[in-house]
């Protein structure tokens, strides 16, 4: 049998991992800035439910929120910081290692 290491879950960022915001930090990765609109297209969350999550990630520094009016109609874009991508690949690279553990013999 291996020795292996106490895998330690606090290393998982609680910010990130919850599904909702997971969702927002996933998209927001991969197309950098995108509208309220859009997110709730992609994540298929509620309004009220997108719009608490989004609160909480400007909180935590992960993401940027711009407010702006187009045609006099008011618009909602999330922008992702460097802090939030750079936690984004944090938590990837902490979830890997956890779920790449083997398991003893």
């Amino acid at each position: 049998m291996k020795n292996k290491a106490v895998i330690d879950f606090d290393e998982i960022d609680r910010i990130i991992h919850e599904p909702a915001r997971l969702k927002i930090m996933i998209c927001l990765s991969m197309m950098y800035k995108i509208d309220f609109n859009g997110l709730l297209y992609h994540t298929k969350l509620s309004r009220g439910n997108l719009s608490v999550q989004l609160q909480r990630l400007e909180a935590a520094g992960y993401i940027e929120i711009e407010k702006t009016f187009e045609k006099r109609v008011p618009r909602t874009i999330a922008i992702i910081t460097d802090a939030g991508t750079k936690a984004l690949r944090i938590y990837k690279d902490n979830l890997r290692s956890i779920l790449d553990s083997e398991k003893p013999e």
